[in-house]
């Protein structure tokens, strides 16, 4: 696990040696051990290494035999060792064991068709000195991060954007105008990001740079395939037989891995089937706050299960203090509470371990979340003809409340309009009461229908789990489990998110995985093989935190009011509207959370990269 960063530009008017030196620097947290420099006047790359495998080689940039292929690679290869030997069977010749190398040979054969036979996490670029060519790839998840600035005929690209604030040709502007999509979803839903220029390369694509000319292509598609003919108690089998090689898989390394524990299923899931290869350290976080507590139910499982457990329960201070720090190294602003219990665990965790496992892509894959269900409530009333249903919905509209109004309303839209994402934090219409200019912005779901409309044919449930797996989960979910866990220099892997499950959970049919009394149905059956019921059976609660309760104290009360009506807020917010929120939540009028919590992470952020910096 390492970070990388690195440019193409004709101009020779600056070091291009010192410049990469310091983009380098800027990302030394996702590489501590050792550093690597590369540059030939056209084309500089700068490496950070975190080792895991083969720690005495493995160096990057990394070279084929004539240095005429140049690597920088952060991610895992898990099936390096199979690629290796079909790579040597057709004449490549190996200096050491690790799995960069295999991206090397494998481009020299098989070229961007190497994409097809990895299984891993990864994120890369190979650069061609003879042809000038730079091939770039992001995996099939977009596990790991990959982002670049295109401007004119300077090409910059790394693992986090702050790299790019160290180039001389980098034109730091706010991509203002994608606010109204922050303040809906909580992050931008698509590859855009809140530098302008600067771009997500999407999951499962590939770049090439070449004579001046950017491309860009999706070389992997997540596609169903349906089998109706198992039964409940098959799909459970096949699951925990692929899960269990997809841990033993994930676990390979040179250095001690550890896991995540929570009270869930999917972290305790993942945390017994690595204890039944090996004796494992597992790390939980908590609060004093015992009602927003996970500790008590994680340190019980581990007990059972037989694994040494270490936690640690944070307060309302740190909580708070880390806000910046946490909001600096997302590179863009990320409200998801969760994101700061999870740099504090992984925090913990780094103190033992240099690699841990842990239970992202459970959910989506396998059905995991609540509102899934609503698509079950609304199979039959989505047949009835549109202009019936939007006539109702309108009607309720103007009514006053009444049991089934929001089910009428909503049940005038299409699937891509009643995402439950697309006004997951502000409903679109409460923009312009927030935001101090008129961007004329978009409706969410101008994001989210291309999304839907790929998967047209498949029941409302298959469309929400894929929706999520292309929006949710890649720009939220993924976005916080790689930025907190390499502030802290720690590899993160996700087992649930490996192509060989993936094959699984695209097959199972929709009623084994969500109904109206359970979520992951097959999945919580796999795991019922090897946990105790409790666990198994644990409901959906994600990482609590008590930041509902701590708005309302004076101490942070404060500290966020005079956020609100400090400078920064006051260039992009209504600041008498968006302080109206806060003190309405301090009171109980409305439960505001996720709306406070919002602004004020983009206010932290800004002020990170636009004032400090």
């Amino acid at each position: 696990m390492c970070g990388f960063t690195g440019f193409s530009t004709a101009d020779t008017s600056f070091d291009h040696q010192s410049a990469i030196k310091s983009m380098a620097d800027a990302i030394a947290h996702r590489g501590p051990d050792s550093e690597g420099l590369f540059s030939d006047g056209h084309v500089s790359l700068g490496f950070r290494r975190l080792s895991i495998i083969d720690l005495e080689n493995g160096a990057q940039p990394m070279y084929n035999e004539d240095n005429s292929l140049v690597l920088c690679f952060n991610g895992e290869i898990y099936n390096h060792n199979e690629l290796r030997e079909e790579l040597r069977a057709a004449g490549h010749t190996f200096r050491n064991r690790a799995d960069s190398e295999v991206l090397l040979h494998g481009y020299e054969e098989w070229g961007p068709a190497l994409l097809d036979r990895l299984r891993g996490m990864f994120a890369f670029v190979i650069y061609d000195r003879n042809s000038g060519r730079l091939f770039a790839a992001r995996d099939i998840f977009g596990i790991k991060p990959f982002y670049y600035y295109h401007k004119n005929d300077v090409l910059l690209f790394g693992s986090e954007i702050k790299s790019f604030l160290h180039h001389p040709q980098f034109e730091k502007t706010l991509n203002e105008e994608m606010l109204p999509q922050y303040l809906c979803f909580e992050y931008i839903p698509n590859d855009e990001t809140f530098f302008r220029d600067v771009y997500k390369l999407p999951a499962a694509h590939y770049m090439i740079w070449e004579n001046g000319e950017l491309t860009v292509k999706r070389y992997f598609s997540i596609e169903y395939s349906i089998d109706q003919s198992k039964t409940l108690d098959q799909w459970s089998d096949e699951i925990a037989k692929v899960f269990h090689e997809s841990c033993k898989t994930h676990m390979i390394a040179d250095v001690e891995v550890g896991c995540f524990l929570s009270s869930g299923v999917d972290s305790s899931y993942v945390t017994q089937e690595m204890a039944r290869e090996l004796p494992v350290k597992s790390f939980s976080l908590g609060y004093a706050e015992e009602k927003y507590s996970e500790l008590k139910n994680a340190q019980e499982l581990s007990k059972i299960i037989d694994v040494e457990n270490f936690s640690r329960k944070i307060t309302a201070q740190e909580f708070f203090d880390a806000t910046p720090v946490i909001q600096y190294h997302m590179d863009e602003p990320l409200p998801n509470p969760s994101a700061v219990p999870l740099y504090f665990v992984a925090q913990e965790a780094r103190k033992q371990v240099k690699v841990v496992l842990s239970g992202e892509g459970a959910d989506e894959l396998f059905g995991g979340y609540r509102y899934y269900q609503e698509c079950i409530d609304y199979q039959k009333y989505m047949k009835i003809p549109r202009f019936l249903r939007l006539l109702a919905g309108n009607l309720a509209e103007k009514l006053p409340p009444f049991h089934g109004r929001r089910f009428l309303m909503r049940g005038r839209h299409p699937l891509s309009v009643r995402y439950i994402r697309n006004n997951y934090v502000y409903n679109f219409s409460d923009c312009k009461d927030i935001l101090k200019k008129d961007y004329q912005p978009k409706t969410p779901d101008f994001y989210t229908k291309p999304v839907f409309d790929r998967i047209p044919d498949e029941d409302e449930i298959t469309q929400m789990q894929y929706a999520d797996m292309q929006v949710w989960m890649l720009y939220d979910i993924l976005q916080k489990a790689d930025k907190m866990s390499m502030a802290n220099s720690l590899e993160l892997r996700v087992p649930f998110l490996d192509r060989e499950v993936l094959k699984t959970a695209l097959r199972i049919p929709s009623k084994y995985r969500v109904t109206r009394k359970e979520t992951k149905l097959a999945l919580r059956r796999a795991a019922l093989k090897s946990l105790p019921e409790k666990t198994a059976d644990m409901p959906k609660i994600g990482f609590l935190t008590p930041l509902n309760d701590w708005l309302k104290q004076d101490e942070f009360y404060s500290r966020i009011r005079a956020a609100f009506n400090g400078e920064t807020a006051s260039q992009f917010f209504q600041t008498e509207n968006i302080t109206r929120l806060l003190d309405d939540h301090k009171s109980g009028k409305a439960h505001n959370m996720k709306k406070v919590w919002s602004i004020y992470c983009f206010i932290v952020w800004y002020e990170e990269f636009f004032v400090k910096r």
